[in-house]
């Protein structure tokens, strides 16, 4: 290697050494030799360290906050004046709920995967309602004057009515408990996507507005090209909210129609004193609503392009 450089540097070119190349320092400077820098890779633990630094920083401190509850909550409820059960208690009673949530033995006698699984069907379709109409109904309101006057104070007063409180109209318009809890989703998620898309079209810079003019665009291309991806931060924001009201309307609901969800079964089991089996139920709650809202955060992240705030 190193006699094959000096043969091209005896001919009067500058010639590059590659890295590791065994050539005289003295013959170098001679002829012109231009030595590469020497490439280093890292250790491997180096190169883990970060990520091991993000997994400890993100995982650690949630992880131990977790096990101090529990184990407050052993102790103060391992008495024998307590009514409530120790998380010892609730892996001996409720080993089956959490280690197969997947089983299936009866109409009645399956899994909290699949209880999980029919109320999240129920909260898609209520919420996707819900975010089409709120946000046009939004657009409207932020975009024209009269639209707000007029809409604007019964958006206000019909959104204070809790969820719950629409359930015997639905049932009595429906007579079944499915479109009922579908429509119980539907007008308890609806109020914080019009509300935040009409906020933030009203937010959009007069520019663009001045650009659409120029362009002379009309009211859909407008609507797609300038209200939407403007307002983007603001839609994801109350879709975000609704979401979320959505996961607690669904629950409350099917404990009054019943069916196979997750609500019926903590008020049937709370009809049956299973108090261990509604502790774990309200765990795959907290953790389904959760990744729900994480959910919708990651795609408003990726659509606003990581304006969304956290």
């Amino acid at each position: 290697m190193g006699q094959a450089v000096m043969k091209d540097a005896t001919a009067g070119a500058t010639v590059v050494a590659l890295p590791g190349a065994k050539i005289d320092a003295k013959a170098d400077a001679k002829h012109g030799v231009v030595p590469l820098p020497a490439t280093t890779r890292k250790p491997l633990s180096q190169r883990l360290l970060p990520g091991l630094r993000a997994v400890l920083v993100n995982v650690l401190p949630p992880l131990v906050t977790v096990l101090l509850i529990a184990l407050f909550w052993q102790i103060a409820a391992s008495g024998p004046q307590s009514s409530l059960p120790p998380p010892t208690k609730i892996w001996e009673e409720a080993k089956d709920l959490i280690v197969e949530p997947f089983y299936w033995a009866g109409t009645q006698d399956i899994g909290l995967g699949w209880r999980i699984l029919v109320s999240l069907q129920r909260v898609a379709i209520g919420f996707s309602l819900a975010a089409i109409v709120g946000v046009l109904l939004g657009a409207l309101v932020g975009q024209s004057v009269w639209a707000m006057r007029g809409l604007d104070p019964v958006f206000q007063v019909l959104r204070t009515v809790p969820p719950l409180a629409w359930l015997p109209l639905s049932l009595a318009a429906f007579r079944d408990s499915q479109p009922s809890a579908i429509f119980v989703i539907f007008i308890t998620a609806i109020w914080p996507v019009i509300i935040n898309t009409a906020v933030g079209i009203r937010n959009i810079p007069q520019d663009y507005r001045n650009v659409a003019q120029v362009l002379r665009l009309n009211q859909v291309e407008f609507f797609f090209k300038i209200m939407v991806p403007s307002a983007a931060p603001y839609i994801f924001t109350g879709l975000r909210i609704g979401v979320g009201l959505s996961w607690l309307a669904i629950v409350a609901a099917e404990m009054l129609t019943g069916g196979v969800g997750i609500g019926f079964f903590i008020w049937d089991a709370w009809n049956s004193s299973r108090l261990s089996d509604i502790i774990v139920a309200l765990i795959y709650i907290g953790v389904v609503g959760f990744v729900l809202d994480r959910l919708v955060a990651f795609v408003g992240t990726i659509v606003t392009r990581g304006t969304l705030t956290n």
